[in-house]
């Protein structure tokens, strides 16, 4: 567990296979005004974690913000019935054995609105994601809307198929593919780049790779170069 900023905690969980590469994984949680813990991509839940989890206070809000981050999410529910589960449309679809309170695709007042700003990255038929941003700290969370690996866990091979689609720090951006699924919703993606530019945010932490801690504004420009 690290302490990001004020409020603000990620949680480093164990590598996950997907498409032949180890993917890292990451949580971030925020304790809200009120006190309560929004839990952002949840990892693998240990009895460690657990505890580190109890010293912050009470689990309210689980956020599955795509469709491929949701492996641990029924076992977090298990754990914290009393918490509320928030998901897009496309993983509440595949994930029809979880119970989800609400769709983050719907435009609607958020509990956590005081404190977190968000926007659905949409108009790609390979995948949508809900982008969150911390007001107070200025800090953007995202999953796979960028990754920044830092090719630590790849071997020779997996590091160059990761620079060739664009997920090598220090240059980390959305997948290539995801990118050209874009070729018809440019314009729209814009829209909602615009919002994200428009946070100014001073500090970028994604589920994959390493996080942008300075210059956050030049990285954003320089990751969605492709779009802008």
């Amino acid at each position: 567990m690290r302490n990001l900023a004020t409020n603000i905690w990620i949680f480093e969980g164990e590598s996950v296979p997907f498409l032949g590469f180890p993917f890292t994984t990451r949580m971030t949680v925020i304790k809200l005004s009120n006190d309560e813990l929004w839990v952002h991509s949840p990892i693998k839940l240990t009895v460690t974690i657990q505890a580190q989890i109890q010293s912050l206070g009470n689990v309210k809000y689980l956020i599955a913000p795509n469709h491929l981050h949701h492996l641990f999410l029924a076992e977090w529910q298990r754990m914290y019935p009393q918490a509320s589960s928030y998901g897009t449309d496309e993983v509440i679809k595949k994930r029809d054995d979880i119970t989800f309170d609400a769709s983050l695709n719907k435009d609607k007042p958020w509990p956590w609105d005081e404190n977190i700003q968000q926007v659905l990255f949409s108009g790609s038929p390979l995948m949508q994601e809900c982008v969150f941003f911390h007001r107070a700290e200025r800090v953007l969370i995202v999953t796979d809307l960028i990754e920044n690996f830092s090719g630590n866990d790849f071997n020779y091979w997996q590091r160059m198929v990761a620079k060739m689609v664009g997920i090598l720090a220090p240059h980390g951006k959305m997948p290539l593919d995801w990118r050209l699924s874009f070729m018809f919703a440019k314009s729209q993606a814009r829209q909602q780049l615009s919002i994200i530019f428009a946070w100014q945010p001073k500090m970028v932490i994604m589920s994959h790779g390493i996080i942008v801690e300075q210059d956050a504004h030049a990285f954003l420009k320089r990751s969605f170069s492709w779009l802008t």
